[in-house]
């Protein structure tokens, strides 16, 4: 045999084969050695399939867009009676719009600027992995290393996991870890050395095959990063990040957000257009997934360094291929429901997806219930980018800013009216989220409940910690949460052994039970508080 034949050997041709005609063509074979194939003349071929959507945008298109991007946030928050808004866009490595609109606060004067800065809530998570891929790129650590190779307290319920959950496990979601794990600890002010000490305790779904958003999960993926580094998480986007593109007003740390005084208050709607500054949210436990805050004008030089591969002002801060890796799918967010239809991803801190010209697509939200919404929309292949915050709960006003941006800049006008379908997503995933019980409704005729001293006492979680239950001015009352700090809760009675109370924080929904055990020797022997048993882990024994 000819040891200098160009024929592919057995195995290389079951690999190309296995991949189909669209994984055949990224072969380094078959692919041009850079950028795309040049267009071939009328009637001929290309020598191989292109390797990326040319782009079909220009500066028109983009100016067409951005002419319409006024307008179009004045009459969401019109229509809404939203506080305030910034928002900037980036293209072709130049900021071609940051502006702010309303106000910072309902009933005082303060305007929102492009530097204002907001509590960007999970948009902090491409903002992590940014900083993870910064850590990867100076080989401290690789996106395939077991995260208890650098934190050996790391553990989750099931050994296996434990010892082979990846950092791109973590930032993608696929550990297993449900949705709420931790979130509820966070709630109650359990800091982040207690909860992910707790994450143990907490039931997985199948590893590398499930997809669950889990804030903490993602967390332990950047507290690791930062003790490979053996600094703090904080430091480290400092580091990394902020202090090399000049990102002066952000921080992962919520003292350096409250001692800001250009900063943007939270606000929840009240009704008719009307809105309050009735919350203050405290995400330094979950930092790496919830916990920056920025300005519009600082997150313009993010976006000119993820369009520019990891370069900024023509000098490379984060390793191109590490902050690549951050880009491309790692789970299936939502498989496609019909053969024609597409499937939506998860790549490491950043939804995934391809639009009608093939093109990727890359984008995050952030959302905290007590009153901030934001959303970041780039199309690499475009170098085009937008970053829309809000102080106001969720409504899917800064997801329909971009996706109007977005849709215009395409096609010259909006083809769907993004305000109404996307907060008419947004209405429903409220409806979704309602407690399973409506204990505003009492019984007509509730069974009596037992003397206070059936229900007194101290009753003990190895998840929550212990639960105190006492009499306060003839009614009962609970207490729960860190040593210094807990949360006392008024129970009222709602039918026999069954007491409500109103739940609180970030995923406090209404009214909640505490449903006590049957008394055995004039003393109830447990309580299930079914706010926090969403993982079977709210059940209190005495």
């Amino acid at each position: 045999m000819d040891n200098g034949s160009v024929f592919p050997n057995r195995r290389t041709v079951l690999k190309t084969a296995g991949m189909g005609v669209a994984g055949a063509a990224g072969l380094p074979l078959l692919s041009p050695s850079a950028g795309t194939a040049a267009q071939p003349a009328p009637g001929s071929l290309l020598p191989a399939p292109p390797r990326q959507v040319e782009p079909l945008l220009d500066r028109a298109k983009v100016d067409n867009a951005l002419k319409r991007l006024d307008e179009f946030i004045q009459d969401a928050m019109e229509s809404t009676g939203l506080p305030g808004v910034a928002v900037a866009v980036v293209y072709r490595d130049e900021v071609v719009y940051a502006k702010g609109f309303g106000v910072r606060e309902v009933g005082k004067p303060e305007r929102i600027t492009p530097d204002t800065v907001f509590q960007v809530a999970s948009v902090s998570k491409p903002l992590a992995s940014t900083v993870v891929a910064g850590v990867v790129g100076q080989q401290v650590i690789e996106w395939t290393d077991p995260v208890m190779e650098h934190n050996k307290n790391f553990a989750f319920h099931d050994g296996y996991v434990t010892r082979n959950a990846t950092f791109a496990d973590l930032m993608s979601h696929r550990s297993g870890l449900r949705t709420s794990s931790g979130d509820l600890l966070e709630d109650l002010g359990f800091d982040r050395a207690y909860i992910l000490s707790h994450l143990n305790q907490q039931p997985l779904d199948t590893f590398r095959a499930s997809y669950n958003y889990s804030n903490f999960g993602f967390t332990e993926a950047g507290q690791a990063a930062a003790d490979a580094m053996k600094t703090t998480w904080e430091d480290l986007a400092e580091e990394i990040l902020f202090r090399q593109l000049g990102m002066s007003a952000s921080s992962y740390r919520l003292s350096d957000f409250e001692e800001t005084k250009n900063k943007a208050r939270l606000h929840v709607p009240l009704g008719n257009k009307e809105w309050a500054a009735k919350y203050r949210r405290a995400p330094d436990a979950e930092a790496p997934a919830g916990g920056a805050s920025s300005s519009v004008r600082d997150l313009a030089q993010w976006l000119r360094l993820q369009l520019g591969n990891g370069t900024y002002e023509g000098k490379p801060v984060i390793d191109s291929a590490a902050l690549q890796t951050t880009h491309v799918p790692h789970a299936f967010s939502g498989p496609a429901s019909a053969p024609a239809a597409r499937s939506r991803f998860y790549g490491l801190g950043w939804n995934v997806s391809y639009d009608d010209q093939a093109r990727v697509q890359l984008g995050h939200s952030g959302a905290f219930n007590l009153g901030a919404a934001t959303a970041v929309s780039m199309l690499p292949g475009e170098q085009l980018a937008i970053v829309a915050l809000t102080n106001g709960r969720p409504q899917g006003i800064p997801e329909a800013i971009n996706a109007d941006f977005m849709d215009t800049a395409q096609h010259g006008r909006p083809t769907v009216d993004w305000l109404t379908f996307i907060s008419g997503i947004f209405k429903q995933q409220d409806e979704a989220g309602k407690p399973e019980v409506d204990y505003t409704k009492v019984p007509a005729n509730p069974s009596p409940a037992k003397p206070n001293r059936a229900y007194s006492g101290t009753y003990d979680n190895s998840y929550y910690g212990p639960l105190l239950v006492f009499e306060e001015g003839g009614k009962l009352a609970m207490r729960m949460g860190p040593a210094g700090s807990p949360t006392t809760f008024p129970l009222t009675h709602f039918d026999g052994d069954t007491f409500s109370f109103e739940s609180i924080g970030e995923n406090g929904n209404g009214l909640a039970g505490a449903i006590f055990a049957a008394a055995i020797g004039g003393s109830s022997p447990s309580v299930t508080l079914d706010f926090y048993n969403r993982t079977g882990l709210g059940t209190f024994t005495r």
